[in-house]
């Protein structure tokens, strides 16, 4: 497998205080990676390290195949966009004269992508009305524009729907799955809104204190957030001796709720629940989130 980011045994420290920690991480080229984790876990810190703007204390990385510590990595961040915390944008200029500025930054014989990134975006029929005065989604669509000037393979984005309404998030999330599937261009995204990651990822990695925790595929994760049978009933001390009775794996959420990780026949489980002097109220089918395989992963109920 081809990856555009590989790090080994990657720490950075400040001080006495050390941001990553071993962190072992690989992004496979064409992944929307989601990069999940608490405040101060490290996530800016690696996103730093990647954009140049930090080196590390100890370890290794690779970026397209290069070594950051080799003088060609500038050739790997040439072919990187990133949208980091805000979109770096000239309030005071147009969508387009921003875009024909970020041309003139990189280098860039002509300004032939404007036009087409702009249409691209949905930003093309702006005209003259100054970025200042963008809604905070036509902002965070221009950010990603100016990203894409360079024609680059990876993009960092920074919680690009923080902030958003529903629209605007939708809006964000299709951009995005676009450029990904039309495009083959690699993402890392870091979010907050894990159930909004859930719905364009293909892989993850979790983040914890500098070091990563866990790192998988969208499917992978999917086999770990177990199916289950979600029970109401009016005693569920009652429902336990019936469920362990019969080997069935179950877990109490509440005096009257708990999640049963078997198929069940409702006729037969009620049956047995009657006999034993507890009633059923209603029986669902229930999948685990993002949110919740994370915090069952990492615990706590800290912002991410």
């Amino acid at each position: 497998m081809e990856f555009v980011f590989k790090s080994e045994n990657l720490c950075k420290k400040y001080g006495g205080f050390t941001a990553l920690k071993d962190l072992n991480m690989e992004i496979p080229k064409g992944a929307i990676y989601g990069f999940v984790g608490k405040n101060g876990a490290g996530k800016t810190t690696l996103i730093r390290c990647l954009c140049g703007l930090q080196k590390p204390t100890t370890g290794s990385y690779e970026l397209m195949g290069i070594s950051w510590e080799d003088k060609n990595i500038i050739k790997s961040r040439q072919k990187m966009g990133a949208v980091v915390e805000a979109p770096a944008i000239y309030k005071d200029m147009t969508a387009r004269d921003n875009l024909i500025q970020q041309c003139l930054l990189l280098g860039l014989p002509d300004f032939k992508c404007v036009d087409e990134l702009l249409k691209l975006v949905g930003l093309s029929d702006t005209g003259k009305k100054k970025a200042g005065k963008f809604s905070l989604g036509m902002r965070q669509r221009l950010g990603i524009a100016i990203a894409l000037c360079g024609d680059p393979d990876f993009i960092i984005l920074d919680e690009p729907t923080n902030g958003l309404d529903p629209q605007g998030i939708i809006e964000i999330r299709e951009l995005i799955l676009k450029l990904n599937h039309e495009r083959g261009i690699t993402f890392l995204i870091s979010s907050h809104i894990l159930d909004e990651l859930a719905r364009m990822a293909t892989h993850y990695g979790f983040i914890d204190k500098g070091h990563l925790v866990r790192q998988m595929s969208s499917e992978e994760l999917q086999k770990e957030c177990r199916k289950s049978v979600r029970m109401k009933v009016d005693d569920t001390v009652i429902l336990a001796k019936v469920l362990e009775e019969k080997g069935i794996e179950y877990k109490i959420l509440d005096s009257n709720t708990a999640d049963v990780y078997a198929e069940l026949v409702f006729s037969e489980i009620a049956k047995e629940c009657d006999k034993a002097g507890c009633t059923i109220i209603n029986m669902e089918e229930h999948d685990e989130s993002l949110e919740a395989f994370y915090l069952s992963l990492l615990g706590g109920n800290e912002n991410v």
